[in-house]
């Protein structure tokens, strides 16, 4: 079952996307929600499903699981990645956080910042919670899962690597795109053998299969679930695999007019064109700081 989060009509939906078409579950307005529903939300997406619906083009899709509790994102997991970057083998998996001002929905506008020229593009496998859970074995984890849904982390790399941390460089506004719909889990019984692939204007830059995690979805969830409670809608962003912009001779930076696809098998393609963040005199006045913080 497909799962999206949109706006019709100046409301905010959820609805079942079958064959070509959205269909509103009435009385969700979450995706969350929809997973924390059980078995009587998705028997009310069934019904759903029968109903006339309206096209794709219709809506505007909002980011899947905007409004959820955690964004919890995966760094360097994916050894090919570690190598290109020049970076060493993370010993236990590196964790950081993006909020949602961070990130826009499918076919929605990512804005390259005024202060920095190095926004580059990372497609992500995310695995998303659909039941609260805490200390979860490894070998029971991805019973946790409620489904899977696509990020393109676009990270600022100037301002990610000027500090210890990485919290700068990726949650710049609208820089960062997750969607377009949510797939649930038992579409996708084996999320480490699914191919991931990001095009930029049609060229493709990472080609790679989830397989080459070093760390895999079970193990994130059992590993995440030790420090924190989960719910439903959480989203772990796995990593990316090789073929960032910031590695390539030269490197490749994301530019106003750009359109970045990240296509994962069995869940879909998210789409979205760059636009230049609209200058206001707040930003210019205070862009100094970027020089040397």
């Amino acid at each position: 079952m497909k799962v999206a989060l949109y706006r019709q009509d100046a409301r905010t939906r959820v609805g079942v996307v079958v064959d070509g078409r959205l269909h509103e579950i009435p009385g969700e307005t979450s995706v969350a929600g929809f997973l924390a529903g059980g078995a009587e939300a998705r028997h009310r997406a069934e019904q759903a499903a029968s109903s006339a619906g309206v096209t794709l083009d219709a809506v505007e899709f909002l980011p899947t699981l905007r409004g959820a509790d955690k964004f919890i994102c995966v760094g360097r997991n994916y050894l090919e990645h570690v190598k290109e970057a020049g970076r060493e083998v993370p010993k236990l998996p590196v964790l950081f956080s993006r909020y949602w001002s961070s990130v826009v929905g499918h076919r929605q506008a990512l804005l390259r910042p005024q202060l920095s020229e190095q926004l580059d593009y990372e497609g992500e496998l995310c695995a998303v919670i659909g039941r609260e859970c805490r200390y979860v074995p490894r070998e029971r984890a991805l019973e946790m899962v409620g489904g899977y849904t696509i990020l393109q982390e676009g990270s600022v790399r100037d301002w990610q690597l000027r500090a210890p941390t990485q919290m700068a460089g990726k949650n710049f506004l609208h820089s960062g795109a997750l969607g377009p719909w949510l797939v649930t889990s038992d579409e996708i019984p084996d999320p480490q053998n699914l191919r991931l692939t990001t095009r930029l204007n049609g060229r493709v830059m990472q080609d790679a299969n989830t397989g080459g995690m070093l760390y895999d979805v079970g193990f994130l969830v059992s590993y995440i679930s030790q420090f924190m409670p989960l719910l439903p809608g959480d989203v772990i962003a796995t990593g990316t695999p090789p073929g960032v912009g910031f590695a390539r001779k030269p490197p490749v930076w994301l530019r106003a007019g750009d359109r970045i696809e990240v296509e994962i098998e069995r869940i879909g393609v998210l789409e979205n064109n760059v636009v230049d963040e609209p200058e206001t005199p707040e930003a210019l006045a205070s862009s100094w700081r970027s020089v040397s913080v």
